[in-house]
């Protein structure tokens, strides 16, 4: 099982795939973030798919929660390249996918960092992906659902755990509906209340 410490007192089972929805700062990445450093103080793989911050700063938010030096914490920065820094070079902590729009690319990535942590005997991974609604705007949704559909797989069949963050108010609720069908599980943050999760 996976807890969903700090900010949630449930734990989930492996192969659990969650969406977090609400307004724009609410604290939807920094709940999935928490999360995550809770699973590397565990000494659980973290993957941070991220498509609006660039790889370096979400490691040196990372930092603030806990040390991750030499643990396996991984970011794909679907936003570097995009903004033509073209000499970024790939390491064992961040791939770069070209675009949000590239997800065959993001899932290519995501699959070589998972394979790693696997070849160093790493079982348990968190994986996060901020922000859906970046993929939104730049594909239709037919085509995030694929690509989402293929991504929770890959997450569900490696026994991991999803957290997929989406900005409640920048999509209709059909779009919002469509996407839901995919998670096991829903966490609605708000700006007054205690996040709140219900299961599928």
């Amino acid at each position: 099982m996976y807890d969903l410490n700090p900010h949630l007192d449930v734990e989930v089972e492996p192969g659990t795939n969650l969406l977090l929805t609400g307004p724009p700062l609410t604290g939807k990445r920094s709940l999935a973030m928490d999360v995550l450093a809770a699973g590397t103080d565990a000494g659980e793989g973290a993957i941070v798919v991220t498509t609006k911050d660039g790889a370096d700063r979400v490691l040196k938010d990372y930092e603030k929660r806990t040390p991750y030096e030499g643990k396996p914490v991984a970011v794909v920065d679907c936003v570097t390249r995009q903004q033509g820094v073209g000499d970024v070079r790939e390491s064992d902590r961040i791939k770069y996918a070209s675009s949000p729009v590239d997800m065959t690319g993001i899932g290519i990535k995501l699959s070589e960092f998972l394979q790693a942590f696997g070849d160093r005997g790493i079982e348990r991974n968190r994986i996060m992906v901020h922000s859906l609604s970046t993929l939104l705007m730049y594909s239709d949704l037919q085509t995030v659902f694929r690509f989402l559909h293929v991504f929770t797989g890959r997450v569900q069949s490696v026994n991991g755990l999803g957290l997929f963050s989406i900005d409640s108010t920048a999509h209709d609720e059909q779009s919002l509906n469509t996407l839901k069908q995919l998670f096991d599980g829903i966490v609605t943050v708000s700006e007054d209340d205690d996040p709140e999760i219900r299961l599928a």
